[in-house]
């Protein structure tokens, strides 16, 4: 039998009888390695680990630790799931049953049947006795006309329709145990690897998402290959629960939603304010220290300039109806770039000006539907931490490794420790339609990308298909404390608009030259970003961020005139403080402070008002003891210095 070659990722190479399965390769390498493979990567498409290799390939092992070996897992669950509800619901019919990024969902059409939460447990139960039947997931080919002929025969008109928009040839069906399904998987190798289970939510899900078709019901679930895992994770979700940043931004007074307004338009309380104040003084002063300058630029813009940025054919749809005025049609500016583009237009540029970099805390308007909107996560009107850098192709590396270095020196102040860089690269057959067809400039700028972020030895991942239209990007995905994941910046290369827009420097050579544009939002908005710190400090902002950093708290209505001092001596020193001057008892003045979570509380009484001091308790309960004014301002000081 003739022999093909495995490379692995380590570069090594192996010679194996063609036919062999990745499950096989596995074993010769080792059989702890082999009782833990999922999934296989044969070049860049994952299949099943029992799959035959016919031909020379690099192999790639999946686990339960690789997101690839993780979503197979939740995708052959929601099999398990729908074996569990046949057998409790006859007659059940399925739609779509995909992975998603925590867990997995099925769509069912239950034939009029009920299902409430009661059920999951019993539900979860067969899933598990299902489990540890060991059944192998078998995968069959067969021709489209014997797939329509199996599904007419059992009435289901979910899985014919979804034949209907598939090409002649062989279909892939997958079977476990009982239960059989149009699929084209991957599938783990057999059901024994899912050892706990936890079904999550209900929901109404309109037919192929058209609220013209029947109503479904989707059935979300979650599975572990070990049941301390779930544990973990239902812990997880609790302690999530309390980090809501929308249960916080109520409780501690930061934002609020109004119907008058309208949904998705935050509007910022005063402790809001006060947060998004301090971000601007940070960014500014670090952009400054970084060399950049600052520019403002209007809320609204004509037509003629989105068409030339070419942003309008792309983001149409995200972007809010054009208004009519002395004849043309104006948008609200849904992105900041063509307005600096403008910019660097206005006055001649030599190859001295550059690198030259504008930044701006623009305020940009976005139509997300409505279903998306999600507290400060997704919203309509966003404040961008929003920046293009212009400089020459001898000066784009330092530039762009200038930004990653932000990155990680934000990352490194907000305790962010577990990120990554999703490197997003162009489709060419998309080129034209979805990407601006410039194949020469993508590969190139692409390859310029992979280059900075090799040099730099940043954890990063390529994917493809997710650049912007104009180049690829990097956006960063980040973890907060309790290991939820966030998408929060972004490092764009735009190689299109500087045609666009005619964006020329002088060279040495006093020849005209075009710019390399950078896109760069490292702190994101100020919705996602104050959004994120909310979950990831659990609403206790570091202490240069607090919007309130002391709760002042007199023992009666005796000590106000002395409070009074305090209060102003700490404002003068650009102490951000509340005065509790109502006639409460000072231990619920002190559960209160605590709720709003005030980092400082300042308690004055008999001795304090003598003494001319304060009493000081941190929140969560330390007592610092008694200190005189200037030696608590010298110690706040202290504290409040920005960790970097």
């Amino acid at each position: 039998m003739s022999e093909i070659k495995i490379t692995l990722p380590d570069g090594s190479v192996r010679l194996y009888a063609r036919g062999s399965t990745s499950l096989e390769i596995a074993k010769s390498i080792s059989e702890g390695l082999a009782r833990n493979v999922l999934v296989a990567k044969i070049g860049s498409e994952v299949r099943d680990a029992s799959q035959p290799i016919n031909e020379d390939a690099n192999l790639t092992l999946l686990t339960w630790n690789d997101g690839e070996g993780k979503s197979t897992l939740w995708h052959s669950s929601a099999h398990i799931m729908a074996e569990a509800l046949e057998f409790y619901f006859p007659g059940v019919k399925f739609w779509v049953g995909p992975p998603v990024d925590n867990g997995f969902y099925y769509d069912v059409d239950l034939g009029g049947q009920n299902l409430s939460t009661d059920d999951f447990k019993k539900i979860e139960d067969k899933m598990l006795e299902l489990a540890r039947q060991n059944n192998l997931f078998q995968r069959k080919e067969i021709p489209k006309q014997e797939a329509i002929q199996y599904f007419t025969d059992k009435g289901d008109e979910y899985k014919l329709d979804l034949l209907q928009n598939l090409e002649d040839g062989n279909i892939t069906f997958y079977t476990q145990g009982n239960f059989t399904d149009l699929c084209r998987g991957p599938h783990i190798p057999n059901t024994s690897f899912i050892k706990a289970v936890k079904l999550t939510a209900l929901a109404g899900a309109y037919w192929k998402g058209d609220e013209r078709n029947k109503q479904l019901t989707r059935i979300y679930g979650i599975a572990f290959p070990k049941k301390s895992e779930l544990d973990e994770y239902l812990l997880m979700l609790e302690e999530a629960k309390k980090r809501d940043h929308r249960k916080l931004g109520k409780e501690l007074e930061i934002f609020t939603f109004d119907d008058d307004v309208g949904p998705g338009l935050p509007l910022w309380l005063p402790n809001g304010a006060a947060i998004i104040e301090r971000l601007e003084e940070f960014a500014k002063k670090t952009e400054a220290e970084a060399g950049y300058v600052r520019v403002r630029t209007p809320h609204i813009a004509k037509e003629s300039m989105y068409l030339k940025s070419g942003h309008l054919p792309y983001y149409a749809e995200s972007m809010f109806p054009p208004m009519e005025m002395d004849g043309d049609k104006y948008y609200l500016k849904a992105m900041n770039c063509p307005h600096h583009h403008k910019i660097f237009a206005a006055t001649p540029k030599s190859y001295r000006d550059l690198p030259l970099r504008y930044a701006e805390y623009g305020m940009c308007y976005r139509y997300e539907q409505s279903g998306e909107l999600f507290g400060l996560m997704r919203v309509r009107s966003l404040s961008m931490n929003d920046a293009h850098i212009y400089c020459t192709e001898a000066q784009f590396e330092e530039e762009f490794k200038n930004v990653n270095d932000l990155y990680l020196k934000y990352f490194k102040v907000f305790g962010i420790e577990k990120y990554v860089m999703r490197f997003s690269k162009h489709d060419p057959k998309k080129l034209g339609q979805k990407y601006i067809d410039s194949p020469e400039l993508w590969i190139k700028t692409e390859e310029m990308v992979r280059k900075v972020l090799q040099n730099l030895n940043l954890n990063y991942i390529e994917v493809e298909d997710e650049a912007a239209f104009y180049g690829p990007k990097i956006d960063i995905q980040i973890w907060s404390a309790i290991g939820k994941e966030f998408t929060l910046a972004t490092n764009q290369v735009d190689f299109a608009q500087a045609e666009r827009f005619d964006l020329t420097f002088t060279n040495e050579k006093n020849q005209k030259e075009r710019p390399l544009i950078i896109h760069r939002a490292p702190l994101s908005t100020h919705e996602r970003f104050i959004g994120f710190l909310l979950e990831h400090y659990a609403g206790n902002l570091p202490l240069w961020l607090s919007p309130t950093q002391f709760a002042l708290l007199p023992i009666s209505d005796k000590y106000l005139d002395y409070s009074k001092k305090v209060l102003e001596l700490l404002n003068f020193s650009d102490i951000r403080g509340s005065f509790d001057n109502r006639s409460e008892k000072i231990g619920k003045k002190i559960r209160d402070a605590e709720m709003k979570k005030v980092p400082y509380m300042l308690i004055v009484g008999e001795q304090e008002a003598n003494e001319e001091c304060v009493s000081v308790r941190k929140h969560g309960g330390e007592d610092l003891g008694k200190m005189k004014l200037d030696d608590f301002v010298s110690y706040f000081k202290e504290q409040a210095k920005i960790k970097i």
